[in-house]
């Protein structure tokens, strides 16, 4: 594939990169290797396109194309199939986003169409890359109208489950966005990666806690999600400067 842009050129076919070891193609069974290989490389595409991280999954493309020319050869046909197919993996972030169903199949019948009519390699490059940009572009444009609903969800979601273990991957379900897409959200919001922002609402609740009713400090720390009271005392010294105790006689100050 030849093109005067980064993203997405032609492998050199002397053979793959080093992060994924080499495969032998069996040019009878070509499907199996290549599948192997996607199954190996899926999430991390995925993850890198629901982040917004284009030059991350353009490294990933590349290599799987490294795979994918060494197997296709000079079969026009077994390349448009592993084409689609690496197209149709990309566009599972689509789906994973949110993103409405019309619009996925939409996009699935203009890949479809425009790939039926093409017949050489730089007709494919042109291709490739023209979906890969639709593909991303239509997860970023959802992302960013749900955005400010997604981080409301996510908060409220945190405050009312404190006492609770909490992960990531929980709330960001609750938020109906991927797990890397509310990271990035929650910085871009709030200033805080997720795991300080769960630090901050449970000492913001044992502040409340303590200035405002007579528990004692283990059920405080319970309450807040600390697994017990030293370990409590530990991280309100860190974020407030005094224990517990101290900051409920001061009055807060």
């Amino acid at each position: 594939m030849k093109s005067s842009e980064p993203p997405l050129p032609t492998p050199e076919r002397s053979g793959p990169t080093d992060d994924f070891p080499a495969i032998r193609v069996d040019q009878t069974r070509p499907y199996d290797s290549i599948r192997e290989l996607y199954l190996y490389r899926e999430p991390e595409l995925l993850a890198a396109i629901l982040a917004g991280d284009r030059r991350g999954a353009r490294k990933i493309i590349n290599h799987l194309l490294v795979h994918i020319y060494a197997a296709g050869q000079e079969r026009s046909d077994l390349l448009k199939g592993f084409l689609l197919e690496l197209i149709v993996m990309m566009a599972r972030a689509v789906v994973q986003a949110g993103v409405e169903q019309t619009e996925v199949l939409g996009l699935h019948f203009r890949h479809l169409t425009e790939l039926a009519a093409i017949g050489d390699e730089e007709g494919l490059a042109i291709w490739l890359r023209g979906s890969f940009e639709r593909i991303c572009s239509a997860v970023e444009k959802h992302q960013a109208t749900q955005a400010p609903a997604a981080v409301a969800k996510a908060l409220a979601y945190l405050r009312d489950n404190l006492k609770h273990e909490v992960s990531r991957d929980e709330v960001a379900r609750r938020a109906g966005v991927s797990s890397g897409h509310l990271a990035h959200l929650l910085r871009a919001t709030t200033g805080f990666a997720f795991t300080e922002l769960l630090r901050e609402y449970r000492i913001q609740a044992a502040c409340r806690l303590l200035l405002g009713t007579d528990l004692p400090l283990s059920e405080i720390a319970l309450e807040c999600g600390f697994c017990d009271q030293s370990y409590f005392s530990n991280v309100f010294k860190e974020a407030k400067g005094m224990t517990p105790k101290h900051y409920r006689l001061e009055g807060g100050s």
